[in-house]
């Protein structure tokens, strides 16, 4: 079976992995970073997001074969603590109730906000748009990345 060097987290891992395994996968069967979580498989739901070079990703589609010298960032290296200002503002605002979508929830804000760091509440809609709550906690997870925007800027 091929071997990959990726760099997950800032750290250089080696996964062995056919050359078609999404991810997703390497990331849970075999780095063990199971925050990333698998939802629809078809890059609909946005469960699975992580940041590639930055970028929010759904990590569901991508092959693990496509990603060397790749910077793969998961929720658990999003920061160490907890004290990414997205992560902040999850925390105050009360957002999850099942709490099964929100890794990916919070790596497409913080990577939106990388980007705009002050948006409108129609950018953050927009933004926000291609990840699916089924609690719809659609305007608590809006509200947190206003005020993420706040606590960045």
């Amino acid at each position: 079976m091929p071997t990959y060097n990726l760099k997950v987290n800032g750290e250089k891992q080696v996964v062995e992995a056919e050359s078609d395994t999404p991810l997703l996968w390497a990331l849970r069967d075999n780095l063990d970073l199971v925050g990333t979580k698998f939802g629809c498989g078809i890059g609909q739901c946005g469960a699975c997001t992580v940041h590639i070079d930055g970028t929010a990703t759904r990590s569901c589609l991508l092959p693990v074969s496509a990603l060397e010298d790749k910077e793969i960032t998961t929720i658990e290296g999003l920061s160490e603590n907890g004290s990414h200002p997205v992560q902040q503002a999850w925390k105050e605002v009360d957002v999850p109730q099942c709490g099964y979508c929100q890794a990916g929830q919070i790596m497409t804000a913080s990577a939106f906000l990388e980007t705009n760091p002050k948006p409108t509440e129609e950018e953050i809609k927009i933004a926000m748009n291609g990840n699916i709550c089924r609690c719809s906690a659609y305007n608590r997870i809006q509200r947190a990345v206003a005020i993420a925007s706040e606590k960045i800027g």
